[in-house]
């Protein structure tokens, strides 16, 4: 499989119009696809890696979460993503990017309403350790952990990177308590769903990113 920049971004639209994301943001396909369009420059500077490169990630400001995660599939998964019954009628709209990730600012000064996130890392060293302590070692590392849009993104785009005990939490989205969204495996279908901050789980890690890419 090619790993070309490029030709991986190309991927990756068609993957989006493909599961319908052009109707689901009210733009169509002519639209959709000219809004991602002057990501393409960026996508081609990445360096090409062995693994993936980058994720294009589509914000709640064009879709929402509710309607992307039934989109989600395993790795030669039919089983639609489920967003936990544990995330009420409307939670997820409560969740909000940590401020230190400057997502509010990253595009011209406005939240962008779709980017590259770059340098991406699932955290399964953070496998059994609380995420309030992996929080700090990542910032430390000049990293920053993934919002709940990158979450559904990076499993949209690179499925391969959800498995079974190697899940990952979703601490860059927060809300006003100590609940961490995760992204995880159930009953054969990805699933969002929310941990205690103060929990370790032996399956889940803390995802990471190394950068944002607007165009």
């Amino acid at each position: 499989m090619s790993h070309d920049p490029a030709h991986v971004f190309e991927c990756q639209v068609a993957r989006l119009v493909e599961r319908g994301y052009p109707g689901l943001c009210g733009l169509g396909e002519p639209g959709f696809r000219e809004l991602l369009a002057p990501l393409a420059e960026p996508a081609a500077r990445v360096p090409e890696r062995d693994d993936v490169p980058f994720v294009l990630v589509v914000t709640r400001d064009l879709v929402r979460p509710e309607d992307t995660v039934p989109l989600l599939r395993l790795v030669d998964g039919r089983k639609p993503g489920v967003v936990d019954r544990n995330h009420a009628a409307g939670d997820l709209a409560t969740y909000h990017p940590l401020p230190d990730l400057g997502l509010d600012v990253l595009d011209r000064g406005h939240p962008p309403k779709a980017y590259l996130l770059t340098g991406i890392a699932r955290g399964e060293e953070f496998c059994n350790v609380r995420p309030e302590d992996a929080l700090p070692v990542i910032r430390g590392r000049g990293r920053t952990p993934l919002t709940i849009d990158e979450g559904i993104a990076v499993v949209t785009q690179a499925p391969h990177l959800l498995e079974k005990n190697k899940c990952f939490m979703l601490s860059g989205s927060r809300r006003h308590d100590r609940r961490v969204p995760a992204m995880w495996i159930s009953q054969g279908a990805p699933k969002l769903g929310w941990c205690w901050d103060g929990n370790p789980h032996t399956w889940l890690g803390v995802a990471s990113a190394g950068g944002r890419l607007v165009a």
